[in-house]
């Protein structure tokens, strides 16, 4: 009779129970997110984290984990404005939203799940636009999220909070664009990283809203001179039109 050879993943996956595996894998998962701008460990996370959350769907971890994962795709394509941007922003949003969606129900007292279902729907209008998303019936659902994420835990992930309602408020369009509300929470983010070339440019953009035109020229500069480039463009092309 023939033998049969086993791999070693084969043999581990006989022995060791499925949630031994699905930690192994989000342990993994937590070390790739961290790799800044790396695609390929980003897609290896969603892979990781998205098995983890099939296999134990009430597990909190793994379903954040997702959401964060495809958020961190789709803004890098975006920001690298790769073929088709578009519609992975759309696709990977989505999915995002979904994995942000099962956090939240299994853990509605944790700052994860509101923060990166908010941050998934920002990649998921990037996809389709605002106003699409709008017409949706995102944007209670939305507010509501980033809300809750500031008051749960305002300095998660880096002050993500305070920076994702300050960005919220900012993008939306007339009549429900608040300038000054929008302006208060992206102060509030710069007072903690005051040399974030994303905050910056937002920073610049709130500014330029309320016609402080001095105030929005001294931090676009600051980020026009950043070593990441979409944001140093991005300041570039605000500084052009001014």
């Amino acid at each position: 009779m023939r033998k049969v050879l086993l791999s070693a993943a084969v043999l581990i996956a006989m022995v060791l129970p499925a949630g031994v595996l699905a930690q192994d894998g989000l342990e993994e998962a937590r070390i790739l997110l961290e790799k800044d701008h790396d695609l390929d460990a980003f897609q290896k996370a969603i892979d990781l984290c998205t098995a983890a959350a099939d296999s134990q769907p009430d597990s909190f971890e793994a379903n954040w984990m997702a959401a964060r994962a495809y958020r961190l795709y789709a803004d890098e394509v975006k920001q690298r404005q790769l073929s088709g941007w578009e519609g992975i922003c759309r696709d990977y949003g989505k999915k995002g939203m979904g994995y942000g969606e099962k956090a939240i129900a299994l853990a509605p007292e944790k700052v994860e799940g509101y923060f990166w279902y908010g941050t998934c729907v920002g990649s998921y209008s990037d996809g389709v636009s605002i106003l699409t998303a709008l017409k949706e019936g995102l944007k209670d659902k939305t507010q509501t999220s980033l809300e809750k994420a500031y008051s749960i835990d305002k300095m998660y992930n880096e002050a993500g909070p305070i920076l994702a309602v300050g960005r919220f408020w900012s993008v939306l369009p007339w009549p429900l664009k608040d300038k000054k509300k929008a302006l208060t929470f992206i102060e509030e983010y710069h007072s903690h990283y005051p040399d974030k070339p994303e905050g910056l440019v937002y920073l610049g953009e709130a500014y330029l809203d309320v016609k402080e035109k001095d105030k929005a020229k001294a931090v676009l500069e600051k980020a026009a001179a950043s070593d990441e480039t979409y944001y140093s463009d991005w300041a570039k092309r605000l500084l052009a039109d001014m």
